[in-house]
């Protein structure tokens, strides 16, 4: 078993039931300490290879997933993971798509559709999930098969 992220770290989000996700946007630096054992890329473009396993789903700024249902279970395999691993979840910003995708998760873990986003910004960043449609996309985002 693979610890998972110290929860005082920055931009790591605690689910309800225990799980730690890590968001961040990669513009920014790796921030120091332990590595991800598992991340989640949120980009339009295919990211750079990085030493972890990953997952990159298309996913241009400011919009939806291009694949709704290749995104769904990518974030249903990241959720699963955060059980005992360190799963990061990433895009450019670590806002609008990673906020976006943590909600997400949020419902995977028990969060209301409606109530998610305000989950998110409350506990991860009060700016996460930046347009109507990404509110959108959570609030209709059903846990099927979990």
């Amino acid at each position: 078993m693979v610890a998972t992220w110290d929860p005082a770290a920055d931009g790591v989000l605690r689910l309800p039931s225990g799980r730690l996700v890590r968001g961040r946007g990669l513009r920014r630096p790796l921030p120091a300490g332990p590595l991800p054992t598992f991340a989640l890329y949120l980009l339009g473009h295919e990211p750079p290879a990085v030493a972890w396993e990953s997952r990159w789903v298309r996913w241009p700024d400011y919009r939806l997933p291009s694949d709704r249902a290749a995104a769904a279970d990518a974030l249903r395999e990241a959720w699963a993971r955060a059980a005992d691993e360190r799963v990061e979840i990433a895009c450019a910003g670590g806002r609008g798509r990673t906020g976006t995708a943590l909600a997400c998760l949020a419902v995977l873990d028990g969060v209301s559709g409606r109530e998610a986003v305000a989950y998110v910004r409350a506990h991860y960043d009060r700016r996460a999930v930046e347009t109507p449609w990404q509110r959108r996309f959570v609030a209709r985002f059903r846990p099927a098969d979990v």
